[in-house]
């Protein structure tokens, strides 16, 4: 079991950059797939970017790609989601989970544990 802990949402200007880290408990984080989805107020929760347990495998939603990094360090037990070129349309609150399949998934019933999220908001 882990139990995911998301940081470093805040407030940013369009064109500026944030780096969300997700920090999960736990012994067997190295097994999990790791992914990042972002609900915005009245939307649903969409995909945003996901990790397979090695590293190996990416997967990214077509509004993050070229803008968007996902990466994990297994020794920090930590997942990150770089995030460049931010546009108002990304404000949502993002939220890490995983997902003991171990690949990158990008359908949030595939994940098993989920943080409690953290807010991003980006002015124009």
């Amino acid at each position: 079991q882990v139990q995911p802990v998301e940081k470093g949402g805040g407030l940013v200007q369009a064109g500026g950059s944030l780096r969300l880290s997700c920090a999960a408990s736990g012994r067997t984080f190295s097994n999990y797939g790791m992914g990042w989805f972002r609900q915005a107020p009245g939307k649903e929760r969409e995909f945003v970017a996901a990790i397979s347990w090695s590293g190996r495998s990416l997967n990214y939603a077509e509004s993050a790609k070229g803008r968007f990094t996902i990466s994990r360090d297994n020794a920090k037990n930590t997942v990150y989601l770089q995030m460049n070129s931010l546009k108002p349309e990304d404000t949502a609150v993002y939220t890490c989970g995983a997902s003991f399949r171990g690949l990158a998934e990008t359908r949030p019933n595939t994940y098993h544990y989920w943080g409690q999220g953290t807010q991003v908001t980006v002015s124009s």
